[in-house]
């Protein structure tokens, strides 16, 4: 298929049109030190040996670690083996977007099998075929909750401020107001909400277990949006879920999330998976991709994408969203993951990450890091610092350890995985000993 640009006189049209005399404008706000306007200092190698030398020696300078004590999103789990190995397979790498539902089969199966687990996990009705990463889900939750006359959201200063930063990148362009509800020792701060309820709020973004590690009162939460008429959107770790009430249990309109603790690596950031997930009242406002099953001409079970009327290449100037793709091979993992682990397995995954955690705590306590919030808490938690946080985190470093994540008001943010037992949170914690004599 050729490739047809546009003529220069179609793009001094277009830029007329929003206001603009040249395309250098439109990065006017993106500062100048990003922007790649002189040519990169790139060398050249001439044969495959020295490319293949000089990107070892590059990768070389990378820092693998053997333990990992911070996550804040991203968490280091355990990926099986056969997980690894079977998502590898042409075929799934491969697949392309399955427009063709009578050529598409498996594709589309498999995320149907995401989406049911999902629905499973978050005790939701309707699942989509995911998004980018769980901060565009939340983005797109906000979107989807919006009403006439409603189009203020209310997020809790518990929430990961990356996804806050993210949900203002969505909503504001399209005329929405965002404004932050303060905590109260961790925790979203109930008589706070309760006053900035009103009749312009669309919906309040509550994250359990929340940025901190602790876990949120959801149910009260819920009630106290829902008789204002707002909708509550839930942001949780799917991990958790082995565990907890679903947010469907506690009253959640929409559940989000991301779903990289679902075997997928850390991968320096990504590519993640977003899922979300909604009561069958908000059904058809869920953005993205819906694979459904249904029965071919013969009676056989057979899958197709549904609800497409809402699509952007159907109608897209009416779209509720321009999200236009899905993580599928993401997906795909997240579906081989929770499979392979079982029902069991995940709950056992859950609890060990639970129980490190709060060995960890206490380790922590008795050298000094005394927790700074008292609510419950999952796999995460918040502690003072009572030492040089640098030297401390140089100690680490050198005995390949990850520490914790120091927050702007100087607490430490601490996670334990079912990776880091019993003897891992014993050798760390001994370095911590020895870096503060």
């Amino acid at each position: 298929m050729g490739y047809i640009p546009g003529t220069k006189e179609e793009e001094q049209a277009m830029l007329q049109s929003i206001g603009l005399k040249q395309e250098a404008e439109l990065y006017a706000d993106v500062p100048e030190k990003v922007l790649l306007n002189r040519p990169l200092t790139v060398p050249r190698y001439g044969d495959e040996i020295s490319v293949l030398k000089k990107v070892g020696e590059s990768a070389g300078k990378n820092k693998v670690y053997r333990d990992i004590y911070m996550g804040a999103g991203a968490y280091r789990h355990l990926i099986p083996a056969a997980l690894e190995a079977l998502s590898s397979r042409s075929e799934f790498v491969t697949a392309y977007t399955p427009y063709q539902a009578e050529m598409s089969q498996g594709i589309l199966q498999s995320i149907f099998e995401y989406q049911t687990m999902i629905c499973e996990l978050t005790g939701m009705d309707v699942s989509n075929a995911s998004v980018y990463d769980g901060a565009s889900a939340a983005g797109e939750a906000c979107i989807m909750a919006r009403e006439r006359g409603r189009d203020k959201i209310l997020v809790s200063g518990g929430v990961n401020p990356q996804t806050i930063e993210t949900i203002k990148t969505y909503i504001i362009p399209l005329g929405m107001a965002l404004e932050v509800v303060n905590c109260a020792d961790g925790l979203t701060d109930a008589d706070a909400l309760k006053e900035k309820l009103s009749a312009d709020v669309a919906a309040v973004v509550v994250a359990s277990p929340n940025y901190f590690g602790l876990l949120e009162d959801m149910r009260h939460i819920a009630e106290t949006a829902h008789e204002g008429g707002v909708k509550l959107i839930a942001c949780t770790n799917p991990t958790a879920l082995a565990l907890f009430k679903t947010p469907g249990e506690l009253g959640a309109d929409i559940a989000v999330g991301d779903g990289q603790p679902l075997g997928l690596p850390l991968a320096f950031g990504g590519p993640y998976l977003g899922y979300m997930a909604c009561t069958q009242k908000l059904m058809r406002k869920m953005p993205g991709r819906i694979v459904g099953q249904t029965a071919d001409a013969a009676g056989n079970r057979a899958f197709v994408l549904t609800l497409q009327a809402r699509e952007q290449h159907i109608r897209r100037e009416k779209a509720g969203s321009n999200i236009c793709s899905n993580q599928a091979w993401c997906a795909l993992r997240a579906a081989m993951y929770l499979t392979m682990t079982g029902r069991e397995g995940f709950r056992e995954v859950a609890r060990q990450c639970y129980a490190n955690a709060h060995y960890l705590a206490d380790r922590l306590e008795s050298l000094g890091y005394g927790r700074i919030h008292g609510g419950e808490f999952f796999h995460e938690f918040a502690t003072n610092c009572p030492g040089d946080w640098e030297k401390t985190r140089r100690a680490l470093h050198e005995a390949d350890i990850l520490g914790g994540l120091k927050l702007p008001d100087g607490t430490i943010l601490w996670c334990a995985t079912e990776l880091t037992g019993k003897d891992e949170i014993d050798k760390m914690t001994d370095v911590l000993k020895e870096a503060g004599k």
